[in-house]
């Protein structure tokens, strides 16, 4: 932090499952969450981006909120502070908004109060207020996130070398998490709950051995939550369909959707997200990297 206390903040989006690995594996991608902050006698949150103007613009803001809670936890008062507030993160589609203000907080908790965080605290911290550490989890760390969470307690891996394209189609419309979260059952039948862990199992084996078709294969095959949300997306099937035939080996749901995240060896991203954008021209399609540094902060 520079003597005026002055700094940056700059939080990846995200993309969680990827199918099978329902609120378990997230990926990091190069749509940012940016906060420029400065001491102040009053909190004040300048939205830099029209989307941000919905949101309130004093302590009551999301993410000052998830500052003050951060310090509380520490017996820290976090001090008031002039945050400018951009994003590039399509807000409620599925692609981590609400998961990188969770950890932009903690970030600026931690900055001003010198809380001397480490990344795990951060990650222990983000997967209680979200409820799970996918999102979060690849905010923080960047690249492919896997994480189990037990109560407070949190295992994981960080995969940062997998390599591959994404592309990712976003309509207009939003879908709320709660909404997406209501269609899913309360239990699966042990039979089907074995079938649906092996799923997510080989997802992440074909990931890293970089057999794609067979990942995309598991990313269809996915028992937790695409067959019970596909009717909120009726987008899902014909999008995915496309970009199949068009040469990605996988598509899925972002996260609770809206959004379709498609999968491309590296190389041919560039020519699937024009493929999507002729077949879906109401929709934003963005052609995104991995993110492989997760959350920063810069003086």
């Amino acid at each position: 932090m520079s003597e005026d206390g002055l700094f940056v903040i700059k939080v990846p989006g995200s993309s969680a499952n990827l199918g099978p690995g329902f609120d378990s594996i997230g990926i990091a991608v190069n749509l940012y969450l940016t906060i420029t902050v400065e001491k102040s006698d009053a909190w004040e949150v300048v939205p830099q981006s029209k989307e941000l103007e919905v949101f309130p613009t004093d302590e009551t803001n999301f993410i000052c909120m998830m500052a003050i809670q951060t310090a509380s936890l520490y017996d820290k008062k976090m001090p008031p502070c002039r945050l400018k507030v951009a994003s590039d993160i399509p807000l409620a589609r599925g692609l981590g908004s609400s998961a990188s203000a969770i950890v932009a907080g903690i970030e600026l908790a931690d900055c001003i109060c010198q809380l001397n965080l480490s990344k795990n605290e951060k990650l222990a911290i983000a997967s209680k207020m979200e409820g799970h550490p996918d999102n979060v989890g690849a905010s923080i760390f960047g690249g492919l996130f896997i994480g189990y969470q037990n109560d407070d307690e949190i295992d994981m891996s960080v995969i940062s070398d997998v390599s591959f394209d994404l592309v990712v189609v976003v309509p207009k419309e939003v879908l709320l998490t709660k909404a997406s979260r209501n269609v899913l059952p309360d239990q699966l039948p042990f039979a089907e709950a074995v079938k649906a862990g092996a799923v997510a199992n080989l997802l992440v084996a074909s990931l890293l051995t970089r057999d794609f078709q067979l990942a995309g294969k598991m990313m269809k095959s996915d028992r937790y939550h695409q067959p019970y949300r596909r009717k909120l997306v009726p987008h899902f099937e014909k999008i995915e369909d496309i970009a199949l035939d068009q040469g990605a080996f996988g598509a899925a749901l972002s996260g609770a959707g809206p959004s379709i995240l498609c999968f491309a060896e590296t190389g041919y991203g560039g020519e699937l997200a024009g493929v999507l954008k002729e077949n879906f021209p109401e929709m934003e399609v963005l052609e995104l990297t991995i993110d492989r540094v997760g959350s920063v902060v810069n003086s």
